[in-house]
């Protein structure tokens, strides 16, 4: 089988300006660094068989029982204000979601000032012949430079949830890992949700991994993170950051089955 080959040496950018991301850390039991680059040349290549493979993947995660949460409403869509991240955070889809979600519930805030608020991880980005070697970790703060004026790439939940508290205290609600009709039922009560996805919310198709400290993260380059706004029988509506369009209708079973694979990132409020 023709086999499809994913470099990251050759992509310019990273983060939402490329289109997020599942992680996965593990220790590297002492390995010797020459063993760890040759396992990361390894990982980056991919085949249809692994894009088949995950979509296996996620169809058993769909059919293993789970709490049914109905929505209060067979449809529902919120008024929420459409914000650019762009040119100013040519990374910074997060935070410009989360203004969007934290004007929405009457916070005087926005999206420069989130910038400056969101904890960021320091570790620097280092690479070797073009490899990426080590870098930051997303859950502990956004990973490299937002502005886009050098390499940026991604926050996932936990500094979003602690930035909600900060500016909504004791109110956020982190619906990472809850069934997707447990988001459709938050907006249905009135609050938008923002989520992780890709850019062109399809599958993810373009990995990377490096160490940080003794963990291996693993995560595709094609992140997004946009604001869930809406919903009724066969769609989902988004406002869209870096598209710069407001209420996006996407079909909701390719919109769940991206949202799996970027392992099922929400938060929120109430």
């Amino acid at each position: 089988m023709k086999k499809l080959w994913f470099i990251a040496s050759i992509l310019p950018m990273f983060g939402c300006n490329h289109f997020d991301a599942a992680i996965e850390t593990r220790t590297p039991h002492s390995q010797p660094e020459q063993t760890i680059k040759e396992n990361q040349r390894i990982q980056r290549q991919f085949t249809i068989d692994d894009l088949q493979d995950q979509v296996i993947q996620i169809k058993k995660q769909e059919n293993e029982t789970e709490e049914v949460v109905l929505p209060a409403k067979e449809s529902a869509m919120l008024d929420v204000v459409l914000i650019k991240q762009n040119p100013e955070l040519r990374y910074g889809c997060e935070v410009t979601s989360l203004a969007m979600m934290l004007q929405y519930a009457g916070v005087n805030t926005n999206k420069m000032e989130l910038y400056r608020l969101i904890k960021k991880d320091p570790d620097p980005l280092v690479r070797a012949n073009g490899d990426i070697i080590r870098w930051g970790n997303p859950q502990d703060g956004f990973v490299g430079d937002m502005t886009g004026r050098t390499a940026g790439y991604a926050a996932f939940d936990r500094p979003m949830i602690e930035l909600i508290n900060l500016k909504l205290p004791g109110r956020a609600v982190n619906l990472t890992n809850q069934p997707f009709n447990q988001l459709l039922q938050h907006v249905s009560s009135g609050y938008p949700v923002v989520v992780w996805t890709t850019g062109d919310y399809r599958l993810p198709d373009r990995w990377e991994g490096w160490n940080h400290g003794r963990e291996y993260i693993k995560t595709p380059l094609d992140l997004h993170v946009v604001v869930l706004v809406g919903y009724d029988a066969n769609h989902v509506y988004l406002n869209d950051p870096l598209s710069g369009r407001k209420q996006v209708k996407v079909n909701k079973n390719q919109f769940i089955t991206v949202w799996k694979a970027m392992q099922s990132r929400a938060v929120s409020y109430r």
